[in-house]
């Protein structure tokens, strides 16, 4: 079985792929001091909770925190006795390699975003991805990232508008009944909702004027599901997009390695 591992700025993911299916996801926060003991602790605890009989026997991951790659790698070295792929390192081959500037490093993520992407709906199309931050990734017709936009995250804003302005409460996402708040929280509510869901129409329409040809919009992550309830804003919505990729990634590595 294959232990699918996506390392971001706030949570890190671990889903089992028996080959055919995804047994299990498991989510915690993400911490670089975390050992690898400690993941197994987690881990474990977890899988005997749920009653899955699990053999490891590869593992990948794809981290933009490159503080915690470490203790995964001892963590899947000394629990499974693997060497993990890890994506964004040489030796872990990409189907379609990506077309950017020279030097330009890439989220591992959104290479992974690619590879569920286009293997799923083939080329010419946009991931949108509601992390830490709202990635926009550009599928070429071949399959290859050839760019995007990084624009900061939703919880991410909400965070900032508390801090910044002390008369401001924290207040949770959601779709507002009515565009003008009536208090403090509604009308926060609706700048960050709407205000997003105008980014996205905006960007994607940018994205595919420049792009020159028609695209699908895929929409990935926690809040994808939100920002889609009445607006045309995604052609589809993939939850388990980025971990799909990493079992693209590791097949083409196994058949090509």
């Amino acid at each position: 079985m294959l232990l699918c591992i996506d390392c971001g700025n706030t949570n890190t993911v671990f889903s089992i792929w028996d080959g055919e299916t995804f047994l299990c996801t498991l989510r915690t926060s993400t911490h670089h001091g975390r050992t690898a003991d400690a993941y197994f602790t987690w881990y474990s605890t977890l899988i005997r909770h749920y009653g899955i009989e699990t053999d490891i026997t590869d593992v990948i991951i794809s981290s933009t925190v490159p503080r915690v790659v470490w203790n995964l790698r001892v963590f899947a070295d000394r629990f499974f006795g693997v060497r993990p792929m890890v994506v964004g390192k040489p030796e872990c081959l990409l189907p379609i390699p990506p077309r950017v500037d020279k030097g330009t490093g890439i989220g591992p993520d959104r290479l992974a975003n690619v590879a569920g992407a286009f293997d799923r709906h083939g080329g010419d199309a946009v991931v949108v991805d509601f992390g830490t931050a709202t990635n926009f990734d550009v599928v070429a017709e071949d399959g290859a990232y050839v760019g995007g936009v990084i624009a900061p995250g939703v919880n991410l804003s909400l965070e900032a508008l508390h801090q910044g302005a002390a008369a401001l409460p924290h207040v949770d996402i959601s779709q507002p009944e009515h565009v003008i708040g009536t208090n403090t929280v509604a009308c926060i509510q609706s700048g960050v909702f709407w205000g997003y869901v105008g980014l996205i129409q905006g960007i994607t329409a940018r994205i595919k004027d420049e792009y020159g040809r028609p695209m699908k919009v895929i929409g990935t992550g926690g809040l994808a599901p939100l920002f889609a309830q009445g607006e045309l804003l995604f052609d589809t919505i993939e939850d388990d997009l980025t971990m799909h990729g990493l079992t693209v990634i590791h097949a083409y590595n196994k058949e090509n390695g």
